[in-house]
């Protein structure tokens, strides 16, 4: 099997389920009890909580443990209009966010009377600055713009951002899912009030998350309950999946420099023979400004679902733009936020890497996609009138 599919999410590193081990069955006392057995879970969770915070340049107090990104993104929007709803009632966000802050919005939007504003992108996927600073009011309270696009890898101008946020003295959030682990964050120098993040993106176990919250920032429990994580997230803290991310944290900022230099060259090099010996396909994303691991290409004359199907009866594992789930054969939201025709954007191929991927699964994987795409234009209508001059690409001209 060759696993490319690294951004949905990655094998548990072998050195974070070690760590975890012993806190099912051996450590395995409540942190908020009071006995011995106890203070080894609650040591545990503050070391793990210290190792995120350093990794971040935050202060361990604002870091608090969720059980991923999805409740960590619903906590952040949520919680802020809630508290900072007699200010203002407007959010500004962007087209091309995670479905887990899209759709809190637009609960905020029907059922608690926010105003939201969906930026635009350009067609790289990049906010543009000034449209963010005109969709400013004096009733603006928040900013949600994701630091890393999880299907074109597109990488947004963080500090800019955080910086206009300041300035306005509006309250910026991030979604770093797929940022962190990858990418150098600072909160501090971004400016960022609020962030989330999940373990599973970076070798650590599922149904584990956090979300920084800067200390001042004055926003209310989403789960209430107990008085876990500072009486702001009640439950019982989930001990060996805390670990398991403060392990898989401290394993990703220590690999961070090597790692993804060596995913930056196979990237470029999938992205440069796909370009080279594939006609009529397109990058999506910006070709500077992406995710080290990121590769997403839409190919004309083409079906994304039966690209993945073909592809899985190779050994490949990949995902498609195109999020043809029951029911629905609505293309990527993302695709068509950057420009992309319907056509296009169903005909996506997202492949994402890992620090194990090497060269000859590279070169393997480019082969089989020249292989089912030739197979799959050769049965389509519309490549044939391409082919025999009657139509044009939308690609090529």
């Amino acid at each position: 099997m060759i696993y490319l599919d690294n951004a949905a999410t990655t094998k548990t590193a072998p050195e974070v389920v070690e760590a975890m081990l012993p806190y099912f069955s051996e450590h395995y006392g409540n942190p908020s009890s009071i006995y011995s057995i106890a203070g080894e879970s609650k040591d545990a969770v503050t070391k793990a909580r210290e190792t995120i915070a350093e990794i971040l340049n935050a202060k361990t107090e604002e870091i608090y443990f969720t059980a991923g990104g999805t409740e960590a993104d619903n906590w952040a929007l949520k919680a802020a209009f809630e508290a900072y709803k007699a200010k203002g009632n407007h959010i500004i966000t962007t087209k091309i966010e995670h479905h887990a802050v899209l759709h809190t919005c637009q609960y905020l939007e029907k059922e608690r009377g926010a105003k939201v504003t969906y930026l635009d992108v350009d067609e790289n996927g990049i906010v543009k600055l000034e449209d963010l600073e005109k969709a400013i009011t004096p009733e603006t309270i928040l900013i949600s713009v994701m630091f890393a696009n999880n299907e074109i890898g597109t990488i947004q101008p963080i500090r800019e951002i955080g910086m206009i946020a300041r300035e306005h003295g509006i309250l910026f959030h991030t979604d770093a899912v797929q940022a962190f682990g990858q990418l150098p964050i600072d909160v501090d120098s971004c400016n960022i009030d609020m962030l989330s993040s999940s373990a599973h993106k970076i070798n650590g176990p599922k149904g584990i998350g956090f979300l920084y919250i800067r200390k001042g920032v004055k926003i209310r429990s989403f789960i209430h309950g107990g008085a876990q994580e500072r009486k702001r997230r009640a439950g019982t803290e989930n001990v060996p999946g805390i670990v398991g991310y403060g392990a898989a944290a401290r394993l990703a900022a220590d690999t961070m420099e090597e790692r993804t230099a060596k995913e930056r060259e196979l990237r470029d090099y999938m992205i440069g023979r796909i370009r080279s010996e594939v006609e009529c396909c397109r990058l999506n994303g910006d070709p500077e400004k992406r995710l080290p691991n990121n590769v997403n290409f839409s190919f004309e004359f083409v079906e994304g679902e039966s690209l993945l199907i073909m592809l899985d009866m190779e050994g490949i594992c990949a995902s498609s733009g195109s999020a043809c789930t029951s029911g629905s054969l609505d293309p990527s939201h993302v695709l068509l936020a950057i420009g992309l025709p319907h056509e296009l954007a169903h005909g996506s191929l997202r492949l994402t890497l890992s620090a194990e991927t090497t060269k000859e699964e590279i070169d393997f994987t480019v082969d089989k996609i020249k292989e089912i795409v030739t197979k799959l234009r050769n049965m389509s209508p519309l490549y044939e009138d391409y082919a025999a001059g009657k139509t044009k690409s939308m690609i090529n001209g």
